[in-house]
């Protein structure tokens, strides 16, 4: 890369990245952990990105989901399990129903600063920095908590290793074969519509599989019947931490970032003369651009040439996140830039961000409604536009929490309080995860079908 060092995004303006007051203290902690094992490889990165092509070409789909923010309070291995089951479960709806290979990504073990609209918060007339994710402050409201603490970094390391290593137990210990289908079904979403359908969905997937055991196709002899390929992701916001993640790779000597497989550039920090782009444009990794309703068609052209001059398939992902009611009205036209340079990309879609409101009750939250329209709205402007859309990004939990409003369980603003646990943003809790994965599952057949009738007759 052209001019680009491992530190040369400190040559240029950065936003959301707090002031920490001892930085020698911050310097002590960031050396320290480059000395730290690599969290990911480079070997797994260059495997997703190849995978992540099959996408760009409709090949595939790519499921994205996990925590607003991830806690030190929450971590526990069930709440991981849960998280892993949730993403197998839609994914499973989505592969069969599409019949489409689903990548699956999580918003895990590293997705533990979050950007926030004001730098200060006040309550009762106190006024404190802001909660900025429990590897920089706590969310406790007292002076001291909200002091940034470098210390904090070693636990967020210390607690994605712990996620990662269960993760890929699971993901390759027989947990995720799919004779086991039946064992992946949450407790409390059983007796729901979406539980029902998913058992609908495992009978069916278990006669598939009699009848492929009676063949001699079964999981003693294909890999791919009892593991999968569970990918983490995250924001690449606190860039001192990311560049002590930052190796050479001993084969190719290329950067890659290893504290994920996948990292993302906010809708707040994509400028282009910023030190995030400049930071992502050096690492191999694959590489997520939100977008939102103020970005520019030529602004996001020379973002993706900018991060992939080579054009490579599979590096880049643009997250889409405008708003249920605003998507028609920004998305078209990035499409047909998009389009017009030949640029590769995934499209995703993010039906979080910009339908997040304040209840009655007093708390935030996003309408279930709104959600699926968003999701929707973004599949209706690729089939007109003779595009793919091919990515889903979901805040969730595999918690019965009560975050967002609506779905099949009817949930309203005076429920909100009963389980509301989350430290950021509301998520969807399991039940309405699965339930979305339902009613968009025949969106993504029939925009695959669109796509590669659409290809073939371009070509």
């Amino acid at each position: 890369m052209k001019n680009w060092k491992i530190n040369s995004w400190r040559n240029y303006p950065v936003k959301h990245i707090p002031e920490y007051p001892d930085k020698k203290e911050l310097d002590g902690v960031l050396n320290k952990i480059k000395d730290f094992p690599p969290l990911v490889f480079a070997g797994e990165t260059r495997h997703l990105k190849e995978q992540l092509a099959d996408v760009v070409d409709g090949k595939a789909f790519l499921l994205q989901g996990g925590d607003c923010a991830e806690s030190f309070a929450e971590f526990h291995p069930d709440n991981i399990r849960d998280t892993f089951k949730l993403v197998l479960q839609m994914s499973l709806v989505l592969t069969y129903s599409a019949s489409l290979p689903v990548i699956k990504l999580g918003r895990i073990a590293g997705q533990f600063s979050k950007p926030r609209s004001s730098p200060m918060e006040n309550i009762n007339g106190v006024e404190l920095p802001s909660y900025l994710g429990d590897n920089i402050n706590g969310i406790d409201f007292t002076e001291k908590s909200r002091i940034p603490d470098p210390k904090r970094l070693f636990k967020a390391y210390s607690q994605s290793a712990s996620t990662l290593n269960l993760i890929r137990a699971f993901s390759h210990g027989g947990f995720a074969d799919l004779k086991k289908v039946h064992t992946w079904n949450l407790g409390f979403i059983k007796k729901t519509p979406a539980g029902k359908k998913f058992k609908e969905l495992e009978d069916k997937i278990a006669d598939a599989l009699a009848f492929m055991d009676a063949c001699g196709i079964n999981s003693d002899f294909n890999r791919r019947l009892k593991t999968v390929n569970f990918w983490t992701s995250h924001e690449a916001l606190l860039l001192p931490f990311e560049q002590s993640m930052t190796r050479v790779d001993s084969i190719t000597g290329e950067y890659h970032d290893t504290s994920a497989h996948f990292v993302w550039i906010g809708d707040r920090t994509r400028q282009l003369d910023g030190g995030h782009v400049e930071f992502c444009r050096g690492i191999e990794n694959p590489i997520g651009i939100k977008c939102g309703p103020t970005l520019k068609s030529e602004d996001l052209i020379n973002l993706c040439n900018k991060i992939n001059p080579k054009n490579e398939k599979g590096k880049i992902t643009l997250i889409s996140r405008f708003g249920h009611d605003n998507v028609s009205k920004f998305l078209p036209k990035l499409i047909r830039a998009i389009k017009k340079e030949g640029l590769n990309v995934i499209w995703s879609c993010d039906p979080m961000h910009g339908n997040t409101i304040k209840s009655t009750s007093g708390y935030k939250t996003r309408p279930f409604n709104n959600v699926v329209k968003e999701v929707k709205n973004f599949f209706e402007c690729h089939q007109s536009e003779g595009s793919f859309a091919g990515g889903l990004h979901i805040e969730m939990t595999g918690q019965d929490v009560t975050e967002c409003t609506g779905g099949a369980q009817r949930i309203s603003d005076q429920d909100l309080s009963a389980r509301y646990h989350t430290h950021c943003d509301p998520r969807l809790n399991a039940n309405q995860a699965l339930e979305l994965a339902f009613l968009i599952s025949d969106e993504i057949k029939k925009n695959a079908t669109y796509s590669k009738n659409n290809i073939k007759a371009a070509s």
